[in-house]
């Protein structure tokens, strides 16, 4: 293949261009436009919530991409817990990365990452979008409970155990965020973060997850990771760009051993472009070292303009010498590779696609998720134990970008425990004057729903009010475990009987629930810091 464009053809630029493309579309029927790539060279597509109502529209409509093009790699983001795209409508069956953590037990954790594997190669996703590798500091907006915890060694241990348990499912791993999102205080879907810390502390903090899963594992999966997602952050250490356009990051991963593709994040956000012109970015991807641009969807926005800014500003830089089609193909031989490698595990873990397989691998990852979820939630200060059905207070005031909404499964887990439970809608400053004065003292049991109570904030302000008015009020707590008890206990009135719930997955609100009504013994423990 030529190094220039002119020489090749113009199909030739295109189908080339196609072959490091990750587009999304609206719905659970692909496009005529996404067809079309997909016959002429498309790497794959990006499933998110709304591509996946039910495990089996899923599975057929995989089986239709994979119909039309058998090579296309078809991913999504399933971490589990928070971030859910298979079981987006009715919560997570498993407790995610922070509820993993806690418990510390690389049994489960490889268990749990087996059993989600088996449940997306049922449905027919070749590579998820997971684990996240990134090393939490508290009060980060994106990361938190997505997780493992704050320790590097405990998520390089978590984040190897997950993936090689997807692998053993039968699918393909992407770790994330490279080279670390978990000290930002930025949401990267909304503005551009940067992480300020030199080389050395990259090495000895974020980097630690990542190094452990590019280390040869001496298994016939090789890596534990096998594609790498660069993440929407400046490290000034590294270089000016974003990471996902930087290329001494690239460098960084194939110093550190990464063989297979380097993946962006989705490049729609705004960290990186203004949400519906993506083809300049692109450009810079490409020049920084990415192998597969994920370019992201919205429900309503024009999927295949996105699609066309991007094919057509990469055509463009080939035509003007920016990149090269030597360039763009050792791109398609790294996802050539991981396509052969994937297909071979698939066969190897027996998988096979259809609505009854995912049934019975979801009634399976449910097992291993009620138990991850009932280890993991913990219960601290005074005993939580409802005797009746209470009102339900959500005071969290940060819509979870990641998770695409503010998850109301632990309103749902309360009200079908207690049906006659009243679950309040969500307040502006005049409905939270009266619901206080509406609480008076022997009411009905008082649950407040929390995830950043930080000292100073709203939400720690807000609760502090409503502690005044009832004391005995019971928090349930869906952010990150030790700092938020750490939050909590620099209320006014000191810490209140809370739940911590490690995240708002459903496997979280129904363990956390089970706890409040006596079903689950309340053993204070004491959170890994």
């Amino acid at each position: 293949m030529t190094g220039h464009g002119a020489a090749a053809g113009a199909g030739a630029v295109r189908r080339a261009v196609h072959g490091v493309l990750l587009p999304g579309f609206t719905g659970t029927t692909p496009p005529a436009w996404l067809f079309d790539a997909a016959r002429d060279g498309l790497a794959g597509v990006v499933l998110f919530a709304h591509n996946t109502p039910d495990l089996a529209t899923t599975a057929a409509l995989t089986a239709r991409l994979h119909d039309a093009a058998p090579d296309l790699v078809v991913a999504t983001d399933e971490e589990g817990g928070d971030v859910s795209r298979l079981e987006a409508a009715t919560g997570s069956s498993l407790p995610g990365a922070a509820g993993l953590g806690v418990v510390d037990d690389v049994r489960l954790t490889g268990d749990a990452g087996e059993a989600l594997g088996r449940l997306l190669a049922a449905v027919g996703v070749d590579l998820d979008l997971a684990p996240v590798l990134d090393v939490d500091t508290p009060g980060n907006p994106v990361i938190g409970v997505r997780a493992f915890g704050t320790d590097p060694e405990a998520v390089a241990r978590h984040g190897v155990a997950f993936a090689r348990g997807l692998q053993r499912g039968g699918v393909g791993t992407c770790a994330k965020h490279f080279p670390g999102h978990g000290s930002t205080t930025v949401d990267s879907h909304l503005a551009l973060p940067v992480v300020e810390a030199d080389l050395d502390t990259l090495r000895g903090r974020d980097l630690v997850p990542f190094a452990a899963a590019l280390a040869d594992g001496g298994t016939d999966d090789g890596h534990a990771a096998d594609a790498l997602m660069t993440a929407h952050v400046v490290v000034p250490a590294l270089g000016p760009a974003p990471a996902s356009l930087e290329p001494a990051v690239a460098a960084l991963a194939r110093e550190l051993g990464h063989p297979g593709p380097i993946v962006t994040d989705a490049l729609d956000m705004r960290a990186v472009s203004d949400g519906a012109e993506v083809g300049e970015t692109a450009v810079r991807a490409v020049e920084g070292g990415a192998d597969l641009l994920c370019l992201g969807t919205t429900t309503g926005r024009d999927d295949e303009a996105l699609f066309r800014s991007a094919v057509d500003a990469l055509v463009a830089a080939v035509g003007a010498g920016r990149v090269t089609l030597d360039r763009l193909a050792a791109s398609g031989r790294r996802t050539d590779a991981l396509v052969r490698r994937l297909r071979a595990r698939q066969a190897s873990a027996g998988a096979v696609v259809g609505a009854a397989e995912a049934a019975r691998a979801q009634e399976a990852l449910a097992e291993v998720g009620a138990e991850a979820a009932r280890r993991a939630v913990r219960a601290v200060g005074p005993h939580p134990a409802l005797g009746s059905a209470p009102d339900v207070v959500d005071l969290r005031l940060r819509l979870d970008h990641a998770a695409g909404r503010t998850a109301q499964h632990v309103q749902r887990a309360v009200a079908a425990r207690w049906p006659h439970a009243v679950v309040h809608p969500a307040l502006d400053g005049d409905g939270f004057a009266a619901l206080l004065r509406g609480l008076p003292g022997g009411a009905r049991p008082l649950v407040v729903v929390t995830r950043e109570p930080v000292p100073g904030g709203a939400e720690h302000a807000h609760l502090a009010r409503l502690q005044r008015a009832r004391p005995d009020l019971v928090v349930v707590h869906t952010g990150v475990p030790a700092a938020g008890e750490r939050w909590l206990a620099a209320l006014p009135g000191g810490l209140p009987a809370t739940v911590l719930a490690c995240g708002t997955g459903r496997a979280n609100a129904e363990a956390a629930v089970a706890l409040l009504a006596g079903e689950l013994a309340p053993e204070p423990t004491e959170v890994a810091r």
